[in-house]
């Protein structure tokens, strides 16, 4: 199996975005059923938009992937009332919750960064 790598995978904030969907989804795996269709499938799709939108951009022309990049961001923001309504529902602490915010808010800056360097 061939170990190269597309670029877009060396970039900072696409490890960073597969590594925080990947803590999203171990800290969803334990929420009851209650919540699977609504909530926890919310956040999972959010968090998960971020990386697929930086892949898929990447193969793009510079102007679609500003775009996708735009897409991207917008899912951390979307991230932001999920995860304080998940600290609502006691389904994270109040720490967990400023940690994941904190994560969304650098993802989203580092996307407007790498967006900045696109012109």
């Amino acid at each position: 199996m061939s170990t190269e790598k597309f670029n877009f995978e060396n970039l900072q904030v696409y490890q960073r975005s597969v590594k925080f969907s990947n803590d999203i989804y171990n800290i969803t795996k334990s929420w009851p059923k209650e919540y699977l269709f609504d909530l926890t499938s919310q956040i999972r799709r959010a968090v998960l938009s971020v990386p697929l939108n930086i892949a898929e951009g990447y193969g793009r022309t510079t102007k679609e992937y500003r775009r996708f990049l735009d897409i991207s961001r917008a899912s951390c923001f979307e991230l932001i009332p999920l995860i304080e309504i998940s600290e609502k529902q006691n389904l994270i602490s109040k720490e967990l919750k400023n940690q994941l915010l904190k994560e969304a808010t650098e993802l989203s800056k580092m996307l407007s960064g790498l967006k900045r360097a696109l012109k």
